[in-house]
Parts: structure tokens; C-alpha cells; sequence
């Protein structure tokens, strides 16, 4: 594959500027500058250099981030900056999409790809994805809700009762819901349903896959295989 088409397929630009690039001497290829824009290369393992930045060569891109409070998944936001602006040029070159989408006041978990089936399967109701959630209510959480929640609660637009796959009670006001689909506002209308209200929502996990402790709110990374196989096995509890 030629390098100024490899570069194209990372995110680095158009064609004209990724040969231009290229001839001024701006793009290192496994630490070594390379000056020939027509050179022949192969894809797999490669380290490109551009701008001080290293980028390892990915076919398609799988991206998680710590999504703050604040921010809109959209490209078009209406009130609330983009969760997109908070992403590396490169990546918005590609056409990174959200995988599902959290609300501006709803921090944790999101995922970013440019691969359309790896999408649709995180997505999909019909995959069972597990999406586990930590809630703040408003009011003190009750046996009542508890069991409202696990048995299915009927919400406006849906034609049979939505059942969580696990609710555990945290604390009095706290618990952490797991859903194997991701409607939307979900979290705030099942609990609405159970007759008490989010006060602030979290996504903790998405099917085996946590959120890393160490990634600041605002801050990404890449998914590798591992984080992968994780985030599409079946979640344990939903095994039996």
C-alpha cells in the first residue's frame, strides 16, 4: 500500500495534502523519516510519526472515552460543546461515530468507531449487549423500586414491560442498574417508572468492559483486541 494512501486511510488528510506531507519530510515511518509518498508498505505493525505524534496503523479505529458532564454526542450540538471536540483531528478525519449515545448530563463510558458492524452489534437490542449504569436518585431508594425494576417496568412508547438484567442497591440513594439495551433516556425513564427520579447517572461498564479508573473525565483510548473480546462477551450474569 502506498504511504500517501496509508495516511489517507489514518486520518491525515486529503490526497494532495498527504503527498505534500510527505515531500517535506514531515512523515516518519518506524522511526525513520520517509520522503517518497509513493512508497510501498505494509500496513500491518506500522509506527507513522507526524507532528511529534506516533500513530500505530489500525484498519478501523475502536475508541473509548471518559465522557464528561457537559457535553453533547452530536456533531451538531445545540446548547453543549461536542464530545467529538474532545477527539484528535485524525479520528474526526476517519468519521468516527458514537456507538450509542449518552445524554449531555450522563458522564462514564462511551465508545467511538468508524466500523459500521461493530456498531450495530453494541447497539443492536437483538445482541444483548449488558450497559450497567451507577444511579444517584432523588429519593431513598425502596425495596418496591428495587423489585419494579427487576420484574420490567412499562414505559410510554414501548410495547411490553423493560427488565433490567440486575439492580443491587448501593447505598440509600444509590444503585447500579445493568440493561441489555440502550434506549433512549432509559435509565431516567425506568426509574421514572418506579416512582423516584435521577439526580446524576453514570455508565460504569458495557458488557465486561469497565471504564478504566485511571482515564480523566475528557480523556480517550484506543481499544485493543483484549478490550474488545471483553466489551462483546456475554455479560455473567446473563450466561445461565
Amino acid at each position: 500500500m502506498k504511504l500517501y494512501r496509508i495516511l489517507q486511510s489514518q486520518g491525515f488528510g486529503s490526497r494532495k495534502g498527504c503527498l505534500a506531507r510527505v515531500r517535506a519530510g514531515a512523515v516518519a515511518v518506524n522511526g525513520a523519516v520517509c520522503g517518497d509518498p509513493e512508497a510501498e508498505l505494509d500496513p500491518a505493525g506500522l509506527e507513522l510519526t507526524l507532528d511529534g505524534v506516533t500513530w500505530a496503523y489500525r484498519e478501523k479505529a475502536y475508541v473509548l472515552m471518559h465522557k464528561p458532564a457537559g457535553y453533547e454526542c452530536s456533531h451538531h450540538p445545540s446548547h453543549h460543546p461536542s464530545v467529538f471536540s474532545l477527539l484528535p483531528q485524525p479520528l474526526l478525519q476517519r468519521g468516527v461515530q458514537c456507538v450509542g449515545r449518552l445524554d449531555q448530563d450522563t458522564t462514564g463510558l462511551l465508545l467511538f468507531s468508524d466500523d459500521g458492524q461493530f456498531i450495530h452489534r453494541m447497539i443492536s437490542p437483538r445482541k444483548g449487549v449488558a450497559k450497567v449504569y451507577l444511579a444517584t436518585c432523588a429519593e431513598p431508594v425502596t425495596d418496591a423500586m428495587l423489585e419494579a425494576l427487576r420484574t420490567g417496568v412499562v414505559l410510554n412508547d414501548e410495547p411490553a414491560p423493560i427488565v433490567a438484567l440486575a439492580c443491587e442497591r448501593l447505598d440509600a440513594s444509590t444503585l447500579r442498574l445493568t440493561l441489555a439495551e440502550g434506549k433512549y433516556h432509559q435509565v431516567r425513564r425506568m426509574i421514572a417508572a418506579a416512582g423516584n427520579h435521577v439526580a446524576t447517572l453514570h455508565r460504569e461498564a458495557i458488557g465486561n468492559h469497565a471504564l478504566p479508573a485511571d482515564l480523566p473525565p475528557g480523556g480517550w483510548r484506543w481499544l485493543e483486541s483484549p478490550d474488545l473480546q471483553q466489551l462483546e462477551q456475554p455479560w455473567p450474569s446473563a450466561k445461565s
